[in-house]
């Protein structure tokens, strides 16, 4: 447990003399909760847009800042790092747990922001259990898809290689995600995609919960989802030579 403390000391030291990058982490979820939840009179099932889109919106941001925290295993690569710790006493898992748990952190963060600021604009949570579990979902999610950045992170070379395969990777599964439209108006082949996204199963779960339901099957079936991408993250990192 020290080894998975220190190295999440380690960046997270690291994050916070750099505030320009959570400031720009911040501008695109900001954007799209204020001028697409509030640019279009849209309502579904008699609520605003917004209290639709924010839930996605939260779940994007987790999923961004998810996917952009592999960055921080590819410079350790580039710079030597990694090697200096794959050979230290402790626990390779170590390494992997303190990368993961730092980057669902700084999505935490990140994701908070946004919430207070969807709170601000009207958008409604019916009771402390479901704030609750809202950021259960989103931790979850923040470990199921931190486990895949840094393994992919792990494979690849550089960073360069690095943000083409996260852009290929991001876009594709929020706009092929429950995120800004119901299953109803998606065309079929579209509703086929976004049943299988494990994004939407995050952004359904939470916008239950928004709603005042407790969906247990969703926060199950994440968790479940979760487990077995871990266990192949740390099998992936435990055979790992760089």
């Amino acid at each position: 447990m020290n080894g998975v403390l220190y190295f999440i000391e380690r960046d997270l030291t690291k994050w916070t003399r750099s505030k320009i990058s959570v400031i720009a982490s911040l501008v695109m979820p900001a954007a799209w909760l204020i001028f697409v939840g509030l640019a279009l009179p849209v309502k579904f099932n008699n609520t605003n847009y917004i209290n639709y889109i924010t839930p996605g919106i939260l779940v994007m941001t987790m999923l961004f800042a998810s996917l952009a925290g592999g960055s921080l295993l590819i410079f350790d690569k580039m710079l030597g790092f990694l090697n200096k710790f794959l050979a230290l006493p402790t626990p390779r898992e170590s390494i992997l747990f303190g990368k993961i748990l730092f980057i669902t952190f700084r999505g935490i963060i990140q994701s908070t922001i946004i919430l207070i600021l969807a709170l601000v604009l009207g958008v409604k949570i019916y009771s402390l259990t479901s704030i609750f579990l809202i950021y259960l979902v989103l931790f979850i999610f923040g470990i199921l898809f931190s486990s895949i950045s840094t393994t992919i992170a792990l494979v690849v070379d550089d960073h360069d290689g690095y943000a083409a395969v996260n852009s290929m990777i991001s876009m594709p599964l929020f706009f092929t995600s429950s995120a800004l439209m119901p299953y109803e108006l998606m065309p079929s082949w579209l509703r086929i995609l976004a049943s299988l996204n494990p994004v939407s199963y995050a952004i359904d779960t939470a916008r239950a919960l928004f709603a005042g339901n407790i969906p247990l099957n969703g926060i199950l079936e994440l968790i479940v989802i979760t487990v077995v991408v871990l266990v192949i993250s740390v099998y992936t990192f435990r055979r790992a030579t760089v």
